[in-house]
């Protein structure tokens, strides 16, 4: 449901909520190398997130990507909507344009419930909540 790219978005987001702050920027090719994702492809997904106010960035000799207070308490669903649009992630798992809950795929009164119990989760945890969750061991990201 959700592409590489709102993935590796992701990824890149909370390593950033856990070692950046408005002191401490960090450089493309520093994320990139920690995160594990091409240089190039990692800096397009933090520019697009920059620009919309989901992390900060600051240009200069000191420059660099971070996150803020304000960036912590963006919604998960922001990072997505960002990345692949809300769209990607509300669209039927056959692919069908014309699936709604007036014409449904097989599929649909399956996933449909789950996937708006999805949306809702996502658009009511934050970024610093998952940050929170890191920080207490109750989750992991690979080094």
């Amino acid at each position: 449901m959700l592409s590489n790219s709102s993935k590796y978005a992701l990824k890149a987001v909370l390593y950033l909520t856990l070692h950046s702050d408005e002191k401490n920027k960090m450089m493309v090719k520093d994320i990139s190398e920690k995160i594990n994702v091409p240089k190039a492809y990692i800096a397009k997904l933090l520019q697009q997130l920059a620009k919309r106010k989901i992390i900060s960035s600051a240009k200069g000799p000191k420059g660099g990507f971070y996150i803020d207070k304000a960036n912590r308490n963006q919604p998960i669903i922001a990072i997505i909507e960002v990345i692949d649009g809300k769209r990607r992630i509300e669209s039927c798992m056959l692919g069908l344009e014309d699936c709604n809950l007036h014409r449904p795929c097989p599929l649909h009164s399956l996933i449909s419930p789950s996937r708006t119990k999805m949306i809702q989760l996502l658009e009511s945890k934050t970024i610093n909540d998952l940050a929170k969750d890191l920080e207490l061991n109750k989750s992991f990201l690979p080094d």
